[in-house]
């Protein structure tokens, strides 16, 4: 495992499970692999531990030891004592002296926060309690205090033949303590008998903070952390039952959200002690695991002890195990997980959420190991996260939103170099955050898709350059951009044919010009040819989109076309909307982003690759045909004879250009009628062909147009819902937010003319709002993320009897100094509500 060298001051250890190789000093020995966090060898932790208090014992004398209250107050408490104890394991790598024994816990402590500053590890020490010779623990502290009144009370009232609760509390514990055994006839392992319950437990704590004698807590903390077995024992619903389906996984979570709810309102010394335990049953990791090995990970996950950054080592390797756990095990826990509550759940989200950013960026970061020791912490984390945001995506509803897996934190990283590690794995080695998109949030996202999109841009444009020198022709500026040139009144087909016309410019950055009109597009004008364009497409009478106005939501028409060239250009004004970060006021249902993502790219060089075909369900129905998903819904809960009272076939019945037209939904569907066993079936089938085999081509045409601008592995990071936020805005609209970011030219914010207008403004309902929203930006949606991301400018003009005009280029307002609100309020919506147009024609 090392390769030495007499003549070399150091040597190259290599970890026997990742092949990673370290240099070290001769003479120093390696315990824990700083990539993946597995150990070198187990039994060195042993050593390491007795090393350290060895060189103690030799520096202190016997009167050098403080009483432990004076101890506790000048290292900032026990807990503190213990974090210290955990972290700073000292580099010291003696050689042994022989017949040395080890010192007690509170001495290697103390010497441990001494030489903190000397350097830090991750290993995890193994922690051997102090026991009598009957294994009784010896607590660090009286247990043996005066007896509350009550308490006293209670001993009267015991008859002097049975154990007596308060005098006995040491045996009553040690009773039920019982080695690990196995039946010589069958091997079947042998569970200590643990009956504690959430009503006794209580009653333990009660009877301990009235008597001040706390040992019985302790022991049943300590005892119940020592080990997974120990663990399974305690919250084990059944232990005769082994619990080896992924649907029960057969824990008291009543008592262990109890036993954790008491643990933070425990004595700093009881904490100590279960962060000691939880050590040793780390310690004690063995492959191949078992279910109950599963289980106690899952009781641990939950220890709100982590949440503190001074348990981040023991936290870590936690982690670390559970992310090492094979395909099978996660199988299992992903399953489990989802039966927690909310509650629980999302604690546990947060705590690993606050693990990663505190490991990112350590307000301390003298607290922490550095990280050039610990690069396996945010992977382990981040893998474990996956688990959560897998059990949260296997219930419907989900657990929680998508949006609380977010880390905000992330937005700060150099984004683009995650991308390029995760797009490059094989010279960019290592862990990305991109491997788990879930994490990031859609602000991250789209910075990578934009920063991906300008990427392309400067390619395309660099290439026309090329191109342009190499056919000996001038360069000019139009040649970097997406020109395209339209007339009002033939807005569609112009559309079309500049789209058509120039397919190999549409990664470039897009400038539209209105024929006869003199704007210079600095953004506003593409804004309001995308707003015409789309409220011309989806208007009703155009024929290529249905409208459910009880859904609220544009759907495909699945009248058959000679020509699917227009959806595709609606695909194409998606892709350039994104690609240009415009916001655009299309209401597709969610099923339909869904189907955009399948595949979420496009196959490569394989026309007759099936795309936009995603698993429909009788929910994604309900968004796009509300009525029709319903009246199904009613025909799988009905109770009567459902093949003689409704009278269907497989058949489904359309009608096209007034002619209704029956097709079948499976081969002789006319011939087989729908019965209370194959109702199911006929659902299913129904809901396939709604929703993708009748707008096959439609849609497929949709498909290829958006990926022909915006075909990036970026894409492959987002979910359906976060596509729709990219397209279509945040939908929240707070003017309160705008007013924040509004900046003044030739008006102050404490001006009356401002004021008036803020309060005309925000009484305004909803729809002119938006209007107003639409007459000064050329967009009625807002970004991403939020209005706060927005520039606005209100700007001062003379002339109180002309109207509010706006730059829409520049999200300006043009405001007159009107005298009064309500001359204000007629004026403002006046312009609002009239307004379309650039310059004169």
């Amino acid at each position: 495992m090392a390769a030495t060298d007499s003549r070399e001051s150091s040597v190259s250890v290599t970890c026997p499970t990742c092949d990673h190789s370290v240099p070290q000093n001769r003479g120093s020995k390696r315990i824990i692999c700083p990539k993946c966090g597995n150990f070198y060898d187990r039994d060195s932790a042993v050593d390491e531990l007795r090393q350290i208090r060895r060189v103690n014992r030799e520096k202190q004398s016997p009167n050098g030891i403080k009483d432990r209250d004076e101890d506790k107050d000048k290292s900032g408490g026990t807990l503190s004592s213990i974090a210290n104890f955990f972290q700073n394991l000292g580099p010291s790598r003696k050689t042994k002296t022989p017949g040395s024994q080890p010192r007690s816990d509170s001495e290697a402590s103390s010497h441990l926060s001494e030489s903190s500053t000397k350097g830090s590890s991750t290993e995890l020490p193994p922690i051997n309690q102090s026991q009598t010779p009957t294994g009784k623990r010896t607590p660090s502290y009286n247990v043996n205090g005066p007896l509350s009144p009550r308490a006293a009370e209670k001993e009267k009232s015991i008859p002097k033949g049975d154990n007596q609760r308060v005098n006995t509390w040491a045996q009553q514990a040690d009773s039920n303590i019982s080695q690990i055994t196995a039946s010589a006839n069958n091997n079947k392992l042998v569970y200590p008998v643990r009956t504690k319950t959430v009503e006794q437990l209580k009653e333990d704590v009660l009877l301990a903070k009235e008597s001040g004698n706390w040992k019985v807590v302790q022991d049943f903390y300590a005892t119940t952390f020592e080990s997974f077995l120990e663990i399974n024992a305690t919250f084990k619903r059944d232990p005769s039952k082994e619990y080896k389906t992924v649907e029960e996984p057969g824990l008291k979570f009543e008592l262990v959200h109890m036993v954790y709810e008491i643990l933070l309102k425990m004595p700093q010394e009881i904490q100590k002690v279960v962060l000691k335990s939880v050590i040793n049953s780390l310690l004690k990791d063995k492959r191949p695991h078992t279910k109950d090995d599963l289980r106690a990970y899952l009781v641990l996950l939950q220890n709100p002890q982590f949440e503190n950054f001074s348990t981040y080592v023991i936290f870590a390797h936690l982690l670390r195990q559970i992310a090492a756990l094979t395909d099978h095990d996660h199988h299992f826990l992903v399953h489990w997980m989802k039966g927690l509550k909310k509650q629980v759940f999302q604690k546990i989200i947060k705590r690993l959420q606050n693990f990663i950013s505190i490991r990112l960026f350590p307000p301390k970061p003298q607290d922490l190991p550095p990280m050039a020791k610990c690069t396996w912490w945010i992977p382990s984390a981040t893998k474990v996260l996956a688990l959560l945001n897998a059990a949260n995506n296997l219930t419907s509803p989900t657990i929680v939103q998508y949006t609380e897996f977010y880390n905000p934190t992330l937005d700060h990283l150099d984004l683009m170099a995650e991308y390029y590690t995760w797009q490059n794995p094989s010279s960019c080695a290592g862990f990305s955050f991109c491997q788990y998109p879930f994490i990031l949030s859609i602000n991250a996202k789209r910075t990578v898709l934009q920063r991906d999109s300008e990427q392309q841009m400067i390619i395309m444009a660099r290439r026309s350059l090329v191109a342009k020198v190499q056919r000996r022709q001038m360069p000019d500026v139009g040649m970097l951009f997406l020109n395209l040139t339209v007339r009002r009144s033939h807005l569609v087909s112009d559309s079309l044919n500049e789209i058509a016309r120039k397919q190999h410019d549409l990664k470039k950055k897009l400038k539209v010009t209105f024929a006869g009109e003199p704007g210079l597009d600095m953004g506003g004008l593409t804004k309001e040819w995308f707003l015409l364009l789309i409220r011309q497409i989806f208007h009703s009478d155009y024929g290529m989109f249905t409208y459910d106005k009880r859904a609220g939501v544009h759907w495909f028409s699945s009248a058959q076309c000679e020509s699917y060239q227009e959806f595709n250009l609606v695909g194409v004004l998606m892709g350039l909307a994104v690609y240009n970060s415009i916001i655009l006021d299309i209401h597709f249902p969610p099923c339909c982003f869904k189907k955009l993502l399948s595949p979420a790219v496009v196959p490569y060089n394989n026309p007759q690759a099936m795309v936009g075909v995603s698993t429909m369900s009788l929910e994604d129905l309900k968004t796009v045909q509300a009525d029709v998903a319903y009246g199904l819904q009613d025909l799988l809960d009905y109770d009567g004879d459902v093949e003689e009272d409704f009278g269907l076939s497989f058949q489904v019945s359309v009608t096209e250009f007034g002619l209704v037209k029956t097709i079948d939904l499976k081969p002789n569907g006319s011939n087989i009628p729908v019965t209370t066993e194959n109702r199911k079936e006929y659902v299913h089938l129904y809901v396939d062909w709604i929703l993708n085999k009748s707008v096959y081509h439609q849609f497929q045409a949709f498909y290829h147009g958006f990926h022909s601008v915006c075909a990036s592995n970026a894409l492959i990071m987002l979910r359906p819902q976060e596509v729709e936020m990219l397209v279509c805005g945040n939908p929240i609209l707070d003017m309160n937010e705008l007013r924040k970011v509004t900046t003044y030219d030739g008006y102050s914010p404490q001006d009356q003319v401002v004021k008036n207008f803020w309060e005309v403004v925000l009484a305004l309902p909803n729809d002119l709002q938006k209007r107003l929203l639409l007459f000064t930006t050329g967009s009625d949606r807002i970004p991403v993320g939020g209005m706060s991301e927005m520039t606005f400018k209100i700007s001062r003009v003379g002339g109180t009897d002309l109207l509010p005009m706006s730059h829409t280029c520049f999200n300006m307002l043009v405001l007159p100094a009107y005298k009064s609100k309500k001359t204000m309020k007629q004026k403002l919506i006046h312009a609002i509500q009239n307004a379309e147009g650039f310059g004169l024609e």
